[in-house]
Order: structure tokens, then sequence, then C-alpha cells
């Protein structure tokens, strides 16, 4: 059995999922327009750069719905998928999931957006394994605004693939095979690491980079 591993946005979808739910808290009245707005930018800008700071920008992107009744925020969400990431879920990252399914691949999605954004885009794209920024929630389960464990971001993705794969009784060198597709320098530490990386609708930073190490670069949206 090979590993393919995906990152999320830029990479299966043309966008970023964490950036776009922001957006649509503003459009549907829950955050102030301009001000958030503002900063939900900055913190994009700061991730683009490779230099986000990922417990202020959690705390800041739950921080809009994580007060609201949970129903209330399971119904954005809800709403969110249908309106603005439904059109975000595209054949050609549909076919690239189908191709390493059917040839019976173990498969996850590792992204440094958190689970509640990202849980529904994993199963709409039928991917069974999401390896995501983990949430913490207090006794009686609110969210809280912080991390729950190491954060499937930068290096931390190394940490968190290891300990999925140790949860189902598997190692790294189980595998003859390994692929990981991404678009961003952030994935950098983990692109190094596994046997087959592909830059996939790379950053220009990361299609240097790819170029340089003669790495396969792959355009889905093209």
């Amino acid at each position: 059995m090979n590993l393919t591993l995906f990152d999320l946005d830029g990479t299966l979808i043309p966008n970023d999922s964490d950036h776009a739910f922001g957006a649509f808290m503003v459009d549907i009245g829950w955050a102030n327009g301009t001000q958030w707005r503002q900063r939900n930018d900055a913190f994009y800008a700061q991730y683009q750069a490779g230099r986000l700071d990922l417990a202020e920008y959690i705390d800041f992107a739950t921080s809009v719905w994580r007060s609201r009744p949970l129903a209330e925020a399971y119904a954005a969400r809800a709403r969110f998928m249908a309106e603005v990431m439904a059109p975000m879920l595209q054949e050609p990252a549909r076919a690239l999931l189908r191709r390493h399914a059917e040839a019976g691949d173990l498969m996850a999605i590792v992204t440094a957006t958190n689970e509640f954004v990202t849980a529904p885009i994993a199963a709409a794209f039928g991917v069974e394994h999401l390896i995501a920024v983990q949430l913490q929630r207090d006794a009686g389960g609110a969210y809280t605004g912080q991390i729950d464990g190491i954060p499937s971001y930068q290096a931390g993705k190394i940490e968190r693939v290891h300990a999925w794969l140790a949860g189902l009784g598997r190692q790294w060198q189980d595998f003859e095979r390994i692929t990981f597709y991404s678009d961003s320098v952030n994935d950098l530490p983990l692109l190094d690491l596994v046997s087959h990386p592909v830059a996939t609708n790379p950053t220009p930073a990361l299609a240097e980079i790819a170029s340089a190490r003669a790495w396969p670069i792959l355009n889905l949206f093209a």
C-alpha cells in the first residue's frame, strides 16, 4: 500500500477555506465588515509569508462563532458549505482523489485549517482521514479558542501524520511510496520528507523551489 497525503487550501480547492469562512462570517452579519476583513486579510498575508502566529489566528478566527449556540454555528457552517465551498470542490481535484483511492492508497487530507471548517469539506470529498488543527473544548463542549495538541502546521504536520499512522498501527517505513500534494512553502518540512513531493497549484515561491529540485508540478485548476 502507498501513502498519499493532500494539503487542502490552494491544493484540492482553488482558495483558502479558513479565509473564506471568515469572509462568510462578515457576509452573514456575524462580524464587523471592514474591521474583520482587514484582520482576516492580514492573517492570511502572514500565512502566505510563512510567519503566521497560529494560536493568535485561531483565537481570532473562532471568536465570531464560538460564543453562539453550537447549533447556530453548525447551521452557519452548513450554509458556508452549500453557498461557498460547493463550487470549489472541482472535478480535477475529485479525479485526483479517485485515482489514488482506486489504486488502494491510504489517503489523508493534512491541513493547517481547523477541524470545524474542514471536517465537512473532507467528507464532501469522500476522504475518510482528516488531519487538521484540533480545537480545544471545555467540559461543557464549548470551543475555547485555543488549539488542542500539536497543530498540523509547518513541521507540526509531520508529527501529526506520524501520530495518525501510529493510531492505525502503522509507521512511515511501512510504505514504499509516500506522496504529498501541496501548494505552499509552509509545507516544505513534509514535502522534503516524502518520497514523492508534488507541487500542486504552487505559489510562485514553491514553484521556484520545485523547479530547482526537479519536483513535479501539477496545476489542477489551470
